[in-house]
């Protein structure tokens, strides 16, 4: 088997791309059009942007009960549900939002839109332009304050003048610091999962390697595939950056406790087989290159490649002094790819952080999505508005 494929050989080819496209089915989602043409960080405007988002729960009449959830890298607007039309994954945070979970949708009003750049039904690059085709290498450059910009007319067009609580990890939680600092007084609380104030050296050079990758397939044409055959995608690519990307998203010592020195069952790595690892990692890539684009991969990438909360702040220090929300910053014990000593900068100087909570899993990065329960404990800690003794309720010691 070519260890390079992102998918085995089948009789219908994968379509180009796997964003959600119109004409799709709209599933649960629900879609807010941006009046004017979006001003640019890095230059230009974007016309005709909008989000796509679902909520679960009630709004309250003073509209006091809003929470927005945001989504990671290759994360959507489907935070909860289960797969089905529009939705080709089940809901990946569905542990904490339902009707007695953490995110009480009894008592709470869940928000979650699909971040701008990404190819769920929010403008993208596979999303259609002024004049009908698709965005493709057209596309303009993102920033994460572009993206929060398009959020916030999002919760104005919802009536929503201050969130309950605003959580994210990874990127989410970088575009969650960014709601914290640029607009302070719409943030009652606010859970940082493991993120950092900017994106540092090594981060940036391992996404440098997934953003080559996929620039390299043949299929790539620059940007402008998206309207190429079935099977014309750029999903050798695509499945490379998603190999890379998943090696620092877990932990050695769990790849080691699972697959080890093993063979893939039935096959022999030196007559062309793989080791279990391997076909690990290419199950993950083939799984994402059904449900993602690849361009919105390079947007989303280098948008988060920009991260630097101290931008024109007066450095990291005075923009983390500007937070107002009651703050929980938390990280996972054997994240490689964002590490505690990222989430100690922010604890430090967010005023009202109590140091860095400390989320106990072998799973590396993937922890803030995969602990559902020691993160749903900080959620509640959040939400009931006084925080207990550190670790007590949550389950999450500090650091």
């Amino acid at each position: 088997m070519n260890p390079a494929a992102a998918v085995p050989a089948t009789e219908v080819p994968l379509p180009a791309t796997g964003a959600w496209r119109e004409g799709d089915p709209p599933g649960r989602r629900q879609w807010y059009g941006h009046a004017q043409p979006l001003e640019l960080e890095a230059g230009g405007v974007l016309p005709g942007a909008r989000l796509a988002f679902e909520t679960w729960g009630r709004l309250a009449p003073d509209r006091s009960n809003a929470v927005l959830v945001l989504h990671a890298l290759t994360g959507d607007s489907h935070v909860a549900g289960a797969a089905g039309p529009g939705h080709p994954t089940a809901g990946w945070w569905g542990a904490l939002v339902g009707p007695g979970r953490a995110l009480d949708t009894d008592r709470w009003f869940v928000v979650a839109p699909n971040v701008l750049g990404g190819c769920q039904g929010s403008t993208g690059p596979a999303s259609r332009r002024p004049g009908g085709k698709a965005w493709g290498s057209a596309f303009p450059r993102l920033t994460q304050r572009d993206q929060v910009r398009a959020e916030v007319g999002l919760a104005d067009a919802l009536g929503i003048g201050r969130w309950a609580l605003v959580i994210g990890g990874s990127m989410g939680g970088m575009r969650a610091l960014e709601w914290a600092v640029g607009e302070p007084r719409r943030v009652g609380a606010l859970l940082l999962l493991a993120c950092p104030a900017a994106a540092g050296a090594e981060q940036i050079a391992w996404a440098s390697a997934q953003l080559h990758a996929i620039r390299a397939d043949p299929h790539w044409r620059g940007g402008d595939y998206h309207d190429a055959g079935p099977g014309r995608g750029p999903h050798t690519g695509l499945g490379i950056a998603r190999r890379i990307a998943h090696v620092t998203y877990r932990s050695a010592g769990e790849l080691q406790s699972r697959f080890g020195h093993e063979a893939q069952e039935g096959e022999h790595p030196w007559r062309g087989g793989r080791y279990r690892v391997e076909s690990y990692l290419d199950h993950q890539a083939a799984k994402l290159v059904r449900r993602f684009d690849a361009a919105s991969y390079v947007a989303l990438v280098e948008a988060m490649n920009t991260h630097d909360i101290g931008r024109g702040r007066g450095g990291t220090r005075a923009a983390l002094g500007r937070v107002r929300a009651r703050t929980v910053v938390a990280g996972v014990d054997s994240d490689h790819l964002y590490p505690l000593v990222q989430q100690a900068e922010l604890a430090a100087g967010i005023p009202s952080a109590d140091g860095v909570r400390v989320v106990r899993s072998p799973y590396g990065h993937d922890g803030f999505l995969l602990e559902t329960e020691q993160v749903g404990g900080l959620v509640r800690e959040l939400l009931a508005g006084a925080p207990d003794q550190p670790g007590r309720r949550t389950g999450v010691e500090p650091a």
